[in-house]
């Protein structure tokens, strides 16, 4: 399938000189132009200013205010999150919210600094909003001890910013598709920005998401790594490293012995069990290494956190809240990188719009298949996508149910068609409708066949 995304390799790519732009400075005033902000929302003498690329004073009562009114929910109160909540807070917020469904692990301490040993077990982002507002005086910071999902449309509206400090692809995918499906060009209220900001050891990324204006961040899934994964008969049969051992245990024991219950990676009990089963299947076969937080770290497919990283990206996500808070300067346009394992490098591009998008996008999507090729190996070339990165997709026509992964009665109902011919059950010119629990929406897959 064409791909619209620009797509990261581990050497420097080459971007075209009109949208690549030093973060560090500016060339010429025409990058500062003004068009780069909402200009609705910026008076006569502000259009000026930006249009000569002069900021104005950064303690103006004017900006002061703004900070004051604007309403910020921040989402993930981890290693990005302590740092964003503390930078806005100092900044001048007034109002922010958190929201995090995440309790206090004795590995968060080193670097998430708004915790102490006295609260580990406790909710991150109670603890969180304790400490900001008793460290900075005037800051109200309302937590939320939950998930993203539990919270509907109406909440989401009384935000101005919304900043993602998250470490899981799959929640920023839910908010990132949440915030375009209830965008309303009619109704003010529902147009809300979102930041996203990311680490992935000495690298990191920040963003700017407008909905249906800009890239959204599905339209960029391909330029993430997929979690690694191991062949299933090494795991159930020859397993060599410790890691082997864990993804026995979640992927083959944990199914046998719990049947379809799923487990939650945030349950310390759950990790616990995992734990246990993978020792005792490493002294087995006499593997060395696996421990608790190894295990915790396969199962959520945890990359190592750098303290300086998290710093970098939550001060370039803070640094375009206050941009768009205030109007100062223009806003990213639209993607931030940030290289630190061999020095410091940044750069910045436009990362366009994918107009196949399944969230975003207006187009539908064709792919060609091979007219031969069974349903499962439709859906194992599905799972190896690294635009679509799902888990385990389901598969459907607008009569036809080809393979449902559950409930358990359909996927028993519609198991024999694995083995099945894809063009025997699709038409060309026919849509699949793709679902899967990684998905925020449907994918709609017009077929065509190969020659």
């Amino acid at each position: 399938m064409e791909s619209y995304c620009t797509k990261r390799s581990e050497e420097p790519m080459t971007i075209p000189d009109s949208k690549r732009q030093r973060t560090s400075s500016y060339s010429s005033n025409e990058e500062m132009a003004a068009s780069d902000v909402d200009m609705a929302e910026v008076d006569d003498s502000k259009c000026e200013d930006l249009e000569k690329g002069i900021i104005g004073a950064l303690n103006s009562p004017k900006n002061i205010k703004e900070l004051e009114e604007k309403k910020i929910l921040v989402i993930g109160a981890g290693g990005l999150g302590c740092e964003i909540l503390k930078n806005l807070a100092l900044t001048g917020f007034k109002q922010l919210h958190v929201i995090d469904m995440d309790t206090i692990d004795l590995s968060n301490l080193n670097r998430q600094f708004l915790f102490r040993q006295k609260d580990i077990g406790k909710s991150k982002a109670n603890v969180a909003a304790s400490f900001v507002m008793s460290r900075v005086p005037g800051v109200d910071v309302v937590p939320y001890f939950g998930k993203i999902q539990d919270k509907d449309e109406e909440y989401y509206k009384q935000f101005d910013i919304i900043i993602c400090g998250l470490d899981s692809v799959e929640a920023r995918r839910w908010i990132n598709a949440k915030l375009i499906e209830m965008f309303d060009p009619e109704d003010q209220s529902t147009w809300k920005v979102l930041v996203d900001g990311g680490t992935e050891g000495f690298k990191g990324q920040a963003r700017v998401i407008i909905p249906t204006m800009s890239s959204c961040y599905e339209c960029s899934l391909e330029l993430f790594n997929k979690p690694t994964t191991f062949p299933i008969c090494t795991i159930a049969n020859t397993p060599r490293l410790p890691e082997h051992c864990i993804e026995w245990a979640s992927v083959l024991e944990w199914p046998r012995v719990w049947g379809d219950k799923k487990y939650d990676t945030d349950n310390p009990e759950d990790i616990n069990w995992m734990y246990q089963q993978a020792a005792g299947r490493a002294q087995k076969f006499n593997i060395t290494g696996v421990t608790y937080s190894l295990t915790q770290g396969v199962v959520k497919n945890i990359i190592p956190a750098i303290a300086s990283t998290n710093a970098v990206i939550a001060a370039s996500c803070c640094n375009e809240a206050y941009k768009l808070a205030t109007f100062i300067a223009p806003y990213l346009n639209n993607y931030m990188m940030y290289t630190g394992n061999s020095g410091i490098y940044t750069y910045t591009f436009e990362l366009e719009k994918k107009p196949a998008c399944p969230v975003c996008g207006s187009e539908s999507s064709t792919v060609e298949l091979d007219p031969n090729m069974t349903v499962s190996e439709l859906i194992e070339w599905l799972a190896e996508k690294p635009d679509a990165q799902l888990k385990r997709p389901s598969l459907r026509t607008a009569t036809t149910s080809i393979y449902m992964q559950a409930p358990k009665v359909l996927e028993e109902a519609t198991r024999p068609n694995l083995t099945k011919i894809i063009s025997e059950l699709v038409q060309e010119g026919e849509f699949i409708t793709v679902t899967d629990a990684a998905l925020p929406v449907s994918l709609q897959l017009c077929i065509k066949w190969k020659a």
